[in-house]
């Protein structure tokens, strides 16, 4: 497997200088030729203007953030990450690779998470080229390369969970987004190891549930949150009936037989569940009559 080989160029300046220089020079030497009908001279100093002509396509120039991957009729030569004006042979092929953070949104797409339930899902990948040796050689495009895989990701991930938990402690796509996030980042970078990718941050950016099913579910949803309310209150409801019950006993205010409190306990009860007001009732006669 091929690795990144960062390689150093000559200074652009100097060469610059010294090229123009030669051709300025060259072309002075095939002037004195012409004018001294030297055909031998004349043609010699023609191929070497052209040939320093040629050598000023050696010259590349690097910008920030930036890599130059060098080949030289096929094989890897190396990289030239470093920022400025360089020459190299110029018969060789010198390939840009932007090494700047790039990021992109996944289409919506449409899978079934872990119990069955059809989802529309997308995510945010934030990423970069680390490795450009790897990036240009171990794969045909790595941009597509990076796409691809990262859907692939993403729908794997889906398939792994719930949209919503039905247990305490289960992580689920809605409720565990740092968890899932984490998770999501992983299994993406796995994928892309090996094209020379770094992923720094995915998170999912969209989560519904398919049109067919959004309704059912969240009534669904309504009923689980309505259950769960209910519970609090009862818990609480339980709690000041106990209490008060506890602080009539202590402070001796009535003396209550089990009827009594019974009654007591369903009234107050009734009051604080009830989602509506309570009526209030005049009781003319006594609690047996």
């Amino acid at each position: 497997m091929l690795r990144e080989k960062e390689i150093k160029g000559i200074s652009g300046w100097l060469m610059l200088l010294v090229l123009l220089a030669m051709l300025i020079g060259g072309i002075y030497s095939l002037v004195s030729a012409i004018r001294a009908e030297d055909a031998l001279g004349s043609v010699l100093w023609i191929l070497a203007c052209v040939v320093i002509f040629l050598c000023l396509f050696g010259l590349t120039i690097v910008n920030p953030n930036e890599s130059r991957v060098v080949q030289l009729f096929g094989r890897y030569k190396g990289s030239l990450k470093a920022q400025g004006l360089y020459w190299v042979n110029p018969l060789t092929m010198r390939r840009k690779v932007s090494l700047r953070v790039r990021n992109f949104e996944s289409s919506k797409l449409k899978v079934n998470d872990h119990d069955g339930n059809p989802i529309e899902i997308a995510s945010v990948v934030v990423w970069r080229v680390v490795e450009t040796a790897e990036a240009m050689f171990h794969v045909d495009d790595y941009e597509h390369f990076v796409h691809v895989q990262s859907e692939a990701a993403v729908r794997n991930l889906a398939t792994s969970y719930p949209y919503d938990a039905h247990e305490e402690g289960q992580l689920s796509l809605r409720m565990s987004a740092g968890e899932i996030a984490h998770r999501l980042r992983q299994e993406i970078q796995e994928r892309l190891a090996q094209a020379g990718v770094e992923v720094i941050e995915a998170r999912i950016s969209h989560l519904a549930y398919a049109p067919e099913i959004a309704s059912a579910m969240l009534r669904r949803q309504q009923a689980s949150a309505i259950i769960a309310a209910r519970q609090k209150i009862v818990e609480g409801a339980v709690g000041m009936v106990e209490m008060a019950l506890d602080q009539l006993r202590s402070k001796q205010v009535v003396q209550l037989d089990e009827e009594r409190r019974a009654a007591m306990v369903s009234n107050l009860l009734v009051v604080l569940c009830s989602d509506r007001d309570a009526q209030p009732v005049i009781n003319t006669g006594t609690l047996y009559q």
